[in-house]
């Protein structure tokens, strides 16, 4: 289990790119710890002067599958305290990294998924990925603030309400995907536009991402910090619990936790 930083091939320093991946078999569902490290790793990437790019990719069946719901089953309140934390600062470090950051995702990509896909800069995606928030299925609210960078708002309450997902097809139909690819060729999509990217002048870059940023229309900080606000009443009023509780069950699903 591990966050990773390499770069994608012989000279790729020179070319500026920079790749971290996730790998938390069997569905990357992450620990807190595990999202702290992704944090540290986006920040470590787009401090270094010669990083143009990040690509954010993931191994395994599916590009993130949120929190790790066991480990907060297990360890209660703590846990969810520091997955809450840990979510927080992934998600800011991919939207406040000083460089573009584009997301390949595959597979599945639930609620801590789109929190991730949500702050990057451009997503390509493979003709499999499925995006959701199956966060109500799950005893937890959040990244809606994320989903909201991906859909029209009605569509988002109809999917967020439902813990239905959404096809990388038809993201792409909403612009919020730029490319979609077979599985095989995601790599290489997400590595080709990050080389167009990284080929431009490197202080530019950053201040043309600073720019966009300070012009976004939402506190993207501010607002899922609300929505997580929700997630804790939720906690200690116990109805994450009696809905958690179900987690792993015929009725409740089996899949990767959400945040």
């Amino acid at each position: 289990m591990s966050v990773s930083t390499s770069s994608p091939e012989n000279g790729a320093e020179k070319e500026g790119i920079a790749v971290v991946t996730v790998d938390f078999p069997p569905v990357n569902a992450l620990p807190a710890d595990g999202w702290f490290a992704l944090a540290d790793a986006v920040r470590a990437a787009g401090r270094d002067p010669r990083v143009r790019c990040v690509v954010l990719a993931a191994e395994g069946r599916g590009f993130n599958a949120g929190v790790d719901i066991k480990e907060i089953q297990a360890h209660g309140t703590s846990a969810l305290v520091g997955a809450n934390r840990g979510c927080f600062e992934a998600f800011a470090a991919v939207y406040e990294c000083a460089v573009p950051v584009v997301a390949a995702v595959q597979g599945f990509c639930l609620g801590g998924g789109v929190g991730l896909a949500g702050n990057a800069d451009i997503i390509v995606a493979s003709e499999d990925a499925a995006f959701g928030l199956p966060e109500l299925d799950r005893g937890a609210l959040g990244a809606a603030t994320h989903l909201s960078r991906l859909v029209p708002q009605h569509l988002m309450r109809a999917l967020y309400y439902t813990s239905r997902t959404v096809s990388a097809a038809e993201l792409h139909r909403h612009g919020s995907v730029w490319q979609v690819v077979p599985r095989e060729e995601l790599r290489e999509a997400a590595l080709k536009l990050a080389r167009e990217i990284a080929a431009k002048d490197g202080e530019l870059l950053r201040l043309a991402k600073a720019a966009i940023n300070g012009i976004d229309p939402v506190d993207i900080r501010r607002s899922y910090r609300y929505e997580q606000g929700f997630t804790y009443e939720a906690s200690a009023a116990g109805v994450a619990d009696r809905v958690r509780d179900t987690f792993g069950t015929s009725s409740g699903g089996s899949s990767g936790g959400t945040r």
